[in-house]
């Protein structure tokens, strides 16, 4: 089942040529995996920086641009986990305007212990719940 998360593009988010300047897909797409966490049980607050919890780093990221988004567009992002590692997964996103695509993407993210910047294997109950995020 894919997570789906809805953003309003706000005014100081497109470019001089009326569509989201290219950065925002990245930071609209992490948004989207913040409340992917949040909803699969782990809340960012607490799991991203607890020493029991766990975080994420961005490790490779490769988007496509399909169509425009424009000020006040509602975006539907879609995540889907397509891999898993040991200590790196994929979030595979589709961002979608009145149901036309505007940007896909996959981004690899390695888990870390809050406050390092060293991988460490998937939590086996992370590893479980982002196998129900299938791809």
């Amino acid at each position: 089942m894919a997570f789906a998360h809805r953003i309003r593009v706000r005014y100081g988010e497109v470019d001089a040529q009326g569509v989201v300047f290219n950065a925002h897909w990245l930071t609209y797409f992490d948004e989207t995996a913040t409340r992917l966490f949040d909803a699969l049980g782990f809340p960012p607050k607490q799991t991203f920086t607890s020493p029991e919890g766990f975080d994420f780093m961005v490790v490779r990221a490769e988007l496509a641009w399909k169509g425009p988004a424009g000020f006040d567009d509602v975006i539907e992002v879609a995540a889907t986990v397509p891999r898993l590692g040991r200590s790196s997964f994929d979030l595979a996103y589709r961002a979608t305007v009145d149901g036309r695509e505007a940007c896909t993407a996959t981004v690899t993210y390695v888990v870390i212990t809050p406050g390092s910047n060293r991988p460490r294997p998937l939590p086996d109950e992370l590893r479980s719940a982002l196998l129900g995020v299938g791809g």
